[in-house]
């Protein structure tokens, strides 16, 4: 295996962790969220900072999702069009998409969001509402979250350069559901009869 292979691997590997772990903040979230209810309604006490907690996991959730949906290949994509491709040309629409948007943007955001996070954090921001949280935690989950997704898109394109030196097979990184057709024919009948038998 060559050492890009190893670092694709890696990557892959601590974002597969650092999703998986992220999960369960959508869990935290929604307790936080019926449990500041139930005191709220019952009680009539609120806190701010119960609420801004919730929008802190919901961020997390996206944050560090981010990398691990796009290691899964479950970003959205147009496969109408591009499943009717063959399997080189879908892997070159890729390796475009990835060098001119995925990694010029997250590497600006990146870039741009390290200051922000580090003026917060050395100042200490405090939340402008009342009894809120500090604020830098929140501003530092938009460096860690873009930082792992940049990874990501180096790992995947360390895949996909990978496949068309025929190192990796196709199903290596991409998900497999059914051909457009597949789906249609799916559609039409309800599901009940799967997708259509090869010739």
């Amino acid at each position: 295996m060559s050492l890009l292979m190893r670092i694709s691997r890696l990557i892959d590997a601590v974002n597969d962790a650092i999703g998986r772990w992220a999960k369960w903040l959508i869990l935290l979230a929604v307790l936080v969220c019926a449990g500041n209810a139930i005191i709220r309604y019952t009680f009539s006490v609120s806190s701010n900072a119960w609420l801004e907690l919730q929008w802190y996991m919901f961020a997390g959730v996206f944050l560090l999702g981010a990398p691990y949906t796009l290691r899964k290949d479950e970003h959205v994509r147009i496969d109408v069009i591009a499943g009717r491709f063959s399997e080189r040309t879908q892997v070159w629409i890729d390796i475009v998409g990835i060098l001119l948007f995925l990694l010029p943007i997250s590497l600006i955001i990146l870039w741009l969001s390290i200051p922000y996070f580090w003026l917060s954090y050395a100042g200490q921001e405090m939340s402008g509402n009342a009894g809120g949280l500090i604020r830098w935690p929140a501003k530092f989950l938009i460096v860690a979250g873009f930082f792992l997704l940049n990874l990501q898109g180096l790992s995947e394109l360390i895949k996909r350069f990978a496949y068309l030196r025929g190192e990796l097979p196709f199903e290596a990184f991409r998900k497999h559901g059914h051909s457009p057709a597949e789906n249609a024919a799916a559609l039409t009948d309800g599901g009940r009869s799967g997708p259509p038998a090869t010739p």
